[in-house]
């Protein structure tokens, strides 16, 4: 792509200047059409040099002052705005149009094919105050303070005085088919929305710093009691049974006298002295009898535990005993057939 060179009348803050015309070695015949329409003396145009030199009188006159297009802009500032129940008469009291007026400083025939514009010292002033008495007013009123607000806000006018200065609107040079008597103009066919568009691109928002980025440190996480964690995670949600049978102590030699207030079977709990003994796998020695026993209901090798025997009464009468639920007791117990045999009259004749 060519480079795109300017004038040095294009430049920000320049004066203004004769335009810089570039014209092909043939004239286009619509370009020649457009000068003898706005000519009111009839020229010779029957050569390049003669296209040319028109062509830069035109557009290099006092008058060649070309209207890109037009902004509603506000008068005031959001708070000092009128308000009123028609809207017609509250946008004539409010709002204003200010004309965008520009001239040419380039015209390119031969590699853009284009046509520049540089808008005027009165369109640059009218922007810049627009922008510094109401746009800027506006935007600081609708941004949170921090402490350089004051200083940024300087700065952005000053950078939209340079953007004003600066600016200049390229199109096509067929742009030229809208040029009127003494060079001035008026843009054709929806170019001024474009202008329109580059020139609200030059109000730039007020941005605020970027916020502070603080690195958030998350403190360790709290490493809980290892028992604790190991019982929480793996309590049983049963009671396990013990495999082995607990610890039993030493046998105790029972007395041999029934007792007389040996309670009954609902007056004991159900799993005996021994709840948590187990007796598939253990073999336990049989306790050595206080006296010699001449009968017994249940093999020697085997015996139960006295469940409901009470201590030793005061007098072991046989009539004065309760019904015993230890029938198949075994070494150690009696039953209801020893008795009626008669078996404790020759061991308890002396106690009576």
């Amino acid at each position: 792509m060519p480079m795109q060179l300017l004038p040095a009348s294009a430049q920000a803050f320049a004066p203004r200047a004769a335009p810089n015309i570039v014209l092909n070695t043939k004239v286009e015949p619509w370009l020649t059409q457009t000068l003898k329409r706005i000519n009111k003396i009839k020229r010779p145009l029957n050569s390049v040099p003669q296209h040319m030199r028109c062509l830069t009188e035109t557009l290099g006159g006092e008058s060649a002052i070309w209207s890109l297009t037009s902004l509603m802009l506000p008068k005031a500032a959001d708070t000092e705005l009128r308000k009123d129940e028609n809207p017609l008469m509250e946008a004539l009291h409010n709002y204003q149009l200010v004309h965008v007026e520009a001239y040419v400083v380039h015209v390119d025939m031969v590699s853009q094919y284009e046509v520049a514009f540089k808008l005027t010292t009165d369109t640059i002033d009218a922007l810049v105050e627009y922008h510094k008495d109401i746009y800027s007013v506006d935007v600081s009123a609708n941004t949170w303070s921090w402490p350089e607000k004051e200083t940024q806000l300087k700065k952005m006018q000053e950078g939209f005085v340079q953007a004003a200065n600066r600016f200049v609107f390229r199109t096509s040079a067929r742009a030229l088919e809208g040029l009127e008597e003494e060079g001035a103009g008026e843009l054709l066919e929806g170019r001024s929305e474009e202008v329109k568009s580059q020139i609200m691109n030059l109000f730039l928002p007020l941005l605020p710093p970027p916020p502070i980025i603080v690195d958030v440190i998350h403190p360790a996480p709290l490493v809980q009691n290892q028992s604790a964690v190991i019982g929480g995670w793996w309590q049983p949600t049963q009671q396990l049974m013990t495999p082995h049978p607990a610890p039993i102590d030493s046998w105790q030699v029972l007395p041999s006298t029934p007792s007389p207030t040996a309670t009954t079977c609902s007056d004991t709990p159900s799993n005996g002295f021994w709840p948590e003994a187990n007796f598939n796998n253990v073999q336990l020695p049989s306790p050595t009898p206080s006296f010699t026993q001449p009968f017994t209901s249940a093999p020697s090798h085997f015996y139960s535990s006295p469940e409901c025997m009470a201590p030793i009464p005061a007098i072991p009468l046989p009539s004065m005993l309760p019904q015993s639920c230890g029938n198949d007791m075994g070494m150690g117990g009696f039953n209801d057939f020893s008795w009626n045999q008669g078996f404790y009259q020759p061991q308890y004749a002396a106690m009576i």
